[in-house]
């Protein structure tokens, strides 16, 4: 039996993080009441002309260098025609013939190593608006909001390069996170502003033809794009073993029944009767607003993972999630400029920090500690100052009191206690008081010691340091076996 492989492709349409639409002033802002964003510009009306948003231009030109895309310079839109009740004009204002991008690529990470997709094209265009279904049993109507219709979206637009779900899924995941660290869209799927179509066939492994292509619709997640990758893959064998031929067609995806159903034939750029857009001019991008855009585009995440793996000596398990996102990255290595100690700073955000904001739902930005002064906590608790229990108390006591550490460890009077002669006479005490933990101990169960070093902990109210703590009541009680 011969064995198949996948081929997949991926389109990303991502809402770019503007203000206003792509040809006119309307609100592109998530949630109003239905058709409460529109004019006669966004809704069709006849005579209306669009004019070019040109923050949404920079944004997609960002993207695409981004993506390592060729830029052609001079460009056009183009009116790609088809029928739907969320398109008021009956057709599209988008990109076809002289796409903004061009032969780019985005790396990955895969099991084996990092792989290089190839990017065939980035382009601008407006979005749809959105149909609304009536869920009620036997009803015969659908509604249509509008306010999403002309707001600028992004089409990313992937070769046929993966060969299984797992890479799709880190395509899209580090995808996202080139658009989240360019700050080219929010990526909130949830509200629709990120989303994705799969192109799925299957040819003999090892070969370089590809099969016939069944596209895949109404993916609104990733666990959607990965559950529909699979089901396709096991239907196309399934249909391919059994002598059968896979039709070229758009197939929607049903997540609730978790299976795949056809849409239509899938349609050919022929069908949308491309032509250029009458109503805008062509357009040039000159040097100086490419170079100015290209010096926007930031370190990339997958890069900027690696440099904290070898420059900061870090785990590839914190250096992703330090990276995870940008602001996060940027906090660590802020603080690292006052604290140079990669480890420990990475240690304190990621188990700290991070736990902080996640519990309380806000973002790192919004988290009342700086990176300098976390950095200053740190160091109290790398040079011995307080102990780890403690810096975690002072932290509580920043983000209530907005006071720095080195403040707050003097009026708490906390300092560690890292003086054997001052600790001595505790240890002796706690060992006179608990005689079952120091008989346990001396009857060879080592653990006991743990109890006595709460106990000296507790006597002084957390200043003790721990370790010393533990040496020295060992120490003591080894004498006492002699």
């Amino acid at each position: 039996m011969i064995e198949l492989e996948p081929v997949i492709g991926l389109e990303t349409h991502a809402e770019l993080l503007t203000e206003s639409k792509l040809w006119c002033r309307c609100s592109t802002r998530f949630g109003q009441a239905p058709n409460s964003q529109t004019c006669p510009v966004c809704l069709g009306m006849p005579g209306v002309l669009p004019v070019l948003n040109t923050h949404a231009l920079k944004l997609a030109l960002r993207a695409a260098l981004a993506l390592h895309c060729k830029i052609n310079r001079t460009t056009f839109f183009d009116r790609k025609n088809y029928y739907y009740p969320d398109l008021p004009k009956n057709y599209q204002i988008s990109q076809n013939d002289c796409n903004l991008g061009e032969g780019g690529h985005l790396d990955i990470p895969c099991e084996d190593g990092v792989r290089r997709m190839r990017i065939h094209n980035v382009h601008l265009e407006e979005d749809a608006g959105k149909n609304l279904h009536a869920e009620q049993a036997g009803a015969d109507y659908s509604l249509v909001d509008l306010n999403r219709a002309g707001t600028p979206l992004l089409e990313i637009v992937t070769e046929p390069d993966m060969h299984s779900v797992e890479e799709a899924d880190s395509f899209m995941r580090t995808l996202r996170l080139v658009l989240l660290y360019t700050q080219v869209s929010d990526c909130k799927m949830q509200e629709g502003s990120l989303r994705f179509e799969a192109s799925i066939s299957m040819r003999p492994a090892g070969t370089d033809g590809l099969g016939a292509r069944v596209e895949i619709k109404n993916l609104n997640s990733m666990r959607a794009v990965r559950g529909a990758l699979a089901y396709e893959i096991q239907r196309q064998t399934a249909v391919l073993k059994e002598g059968g031929a896979i039709a070229q067609e758009t197939r929607l995806w049903d997540e609730v029944r978790e299976r795949s159903a056809r849409m239509r034939t899938k349609e050919e750029a022929q069908d949308y009767r491309y032509f250029p857009e009458p109503d805008l001019l062509p357009f040039e991008i000159d040097r100086e607003m490419l170079e100015r855009v290209q010096a926007s585009v930031p370190e990339m995440p997958l890069e900027r993972r690696h440099r904290f793996c070898e420059g900061f000596g870090l785990s590839e398990y914190d250096a992703t999630v330090l990276t995870d996102q940008r602001e996060v990255a940027d906090y660590f290595e802020a603080a690292l400029g006052a604290h140079d100690a990669p480890k420990s700073v990475a240690n304190w955000i990621i188990n700290e920090v991070l736990r902080e904001v996640n519990d309380r739902k806000i973002s790192i930005e919004d988290f009342e500690v700086p990176p300098a002064r976390l950095a200053e906590l740190v160091r109290l608790t790398d040079d011995g100052t307080i102990n780890a229990n403690v810096a975690r108390n002072i932290m509580s006591k920043m983000v209530q009191t907005g006071k720095d550490a080195p403040a707050l460890v003097e009026e708490e009077g906390v300092e560690q206690i890292s003086d054997e002669s001052a600790l001595a006479p505790i240890i002796e005490q706690v060992i006179q008081e608990n005689p079952k933990a120091v008989q346990d101990y001396l009857s060879g169960k080592k653990q006991a010691v743990g109890p006595l070093v709460g106990q000296v902990m507790r006597a002084t109210r957390g200043r003790a340091d721990p370790k010393l703590t533990n040496r020295m009541l060992r120490a003591r009680l080894d004498q006492m076996t002699k």
